[in-house]
């Protein structure tokens, strides 16, 4: 392996590559995906198309669509969809003792974190009578935990949590089964008991979230759905916005590390790899002003990735999405940063405060090099589901507000409605609109 791995670029060139943002439509199939889209759709079937013909046929055919599509696309079809309840504790039970320690402590971080985060009805008599807003949890939601190359316990958690700190009543789970077993990773089970949830589903894809928005007998809809999930799952989801409410529009994951000549190579490069290894099109870049760093971290890359399992993830993902930008001093790289708005924003410099105060767009921001991203990941306290693909520009990350609905109080006395109610009229006649100006103007006459 050549320490060219983690390839070098200026700033002109990544402007034009790494740092450019691909729009959804450009992310071409690979082979093998194409190939399976034509043989159980029909040639020259696009993902969008296929992913509304199976939402079209789950909101018809109910259970009966969801079987057949499980076992066409997963090669499981269960007699019930849904997890018994001894199942679950039965993962529990058999959970290493040392992670279930780990998935607590998680756990409970995430959950003494949000319990901060303010959530407060208010009432006014500034405006007479009273005004004011309420708040309420949303009653159903549908968590899709994925379960690809890699079960993911940790999303389960950042996803869940702030759920039940919101005050979500019922909160049911979808995850796709294992290839190796027809069933749901034990780990995300065990951590949904860990959890509280009982209602869990061995269900995915798009077929998983057409469940969820519309229903079927033996699956409840819910109001909202969370959760990432590959191209099929997120054009599921953009499909039944309206029908049901999402939470985003989940693309590949991201790290963007500023750096300077005081940050470690090794821990650097190691920061590096460890978002690459999410997948052959997540993204890792350094951005630092220091040669000798980014040459450094190189060297790094090279001698650490043999070490590693999914070094083949990592080799395609930082050969294709990620590198080192050079720039002319930290101003420009906080420039950078802001314009391409990371999911994850690593500030590995002598004075990270300082640079915090000049970031406005993130999803996280870490600061310093003992905050690094995989503690984000696990266990450092807020969700580690973030705004990816640029829409921290103008998205955050999960928090207890995607789990609760404002509710607006009106409540005028006379006093207030006769002096308000003729200007409401006034506004009504401008838009044509009788109807509204009369029943305004009939509380004055």
């Amino acid at each position: 392996m050549t320490n060219t791995l983690l390839k070098l670029y200026d700033v002109a060139s990544a402007r034009n590559t790494i740092l450019k943002r691909q729009d959804a439509g450009e992310v071409s199939l690979p082979p093998a995906i194409q190939a399976s889209l034509a043989k159980l759709f029909g040639e020259g079937t696009t993902p969008v198309q296929a992913v509304s013909r199976i939402l079209a046929e789950v909101r018809q055919d109910g259970d009966t669509a969801l079987h057949r599509w499980s076992a066409a696309l997963d090669g499981v079809d269960p007699q019930s969809f849904r997890v018994p309840a001894e199942e679950l504790q039965s993962a529990l039970t058999q959970l290493d003792p040392t992670l279930r320690q780990a998935l607590e402590t998680s756990i409970d971080r995430v959950r003494r974190f949000y319990r901060h985060q303010p959530l407060t009805s208010w009432i006014t008599q500034e405006l007479g009578g009273t005004l004011g807003q309420i708040i309420r949890p949303i009653r159903r939601v549908g968590l899709y935990i994925p379960a690809g190359t890699a079960p993911l316990p940790s999303t389960l958690i950042m996803s869940a949590v702030p759920a039940q700190v919101a005050g979500v009543a019922e909160i049911t789970l979808v995850s796709p089964p294992q290839r190796s077993s027809g069933k749901v990773a034990a780990v995300i089970l065990a951590t949904a008991a860990l959890l509280g949830i009982s209602e869990v589903y061995t269900l995915g894809g798009a077929q998983a979230i057409a469940a969820l928005a519309y229903g079927t007998p033996t699956i409840p809809a819910v109001d909202k759905i969370f959760g990432p999930g590959n191209l099929f799952v997120t054009l599921a989801k953009r499909q039944v916005y309206g029908a049901v409410g999402i939470d985003s529009l989940a693309g590949p994951t991201e790290t963007l590390v500023v750096a300077d000549d005081t940050a470690r190579p090794e821990w650097v490069a190691a920061d590096l790899m460890a978002q690459a290894e999410h997948d052959v099109i997540a993204s890792a870049i350094l951005l630092t002003p220091s040669r000798r760093l980014a040459e450094a971290v190189q060297v790094e890359v090279a001698r650490q990735v043999e070490n590693l399992s999914r070094a083949e993830i990592i080799t395609t993902s930082l050969a294709s999405r990620g590198g080192a930008v050079l720039t002319a001093d930290l101003n420009e790289a906080i420039t950078l940063a802001n314009a391409y708005a990371p999911e994850h924003l690593c500030l590995c410099v002598a004075d990270p405060w300082r640079w915090m105060e000049r970031v406005t767009a993130a999803g996280g921001i870490f600061l310093g090099e003992h905050s690094f991203e995989v503690l984000g990941d696990y266990i450092a306290g807020p969700s580690h589901v973030m705004p990816t693909g640029g829409s921290a520009r103008f998205a955050s990350p999960l928090n207890l507000w995607d789990f609760v609905r404002v509710i607006s109080l009106v409540a005028l006395d006379p006093l207030t409605t006769a002096q308000v109610a003729p200007d409401a009229a006034v506004i009504a006649h401008a838009e044509g609109l009788d109807g509204h100006a009369a029943a305004a103007e009939k509380r004055v006459a």
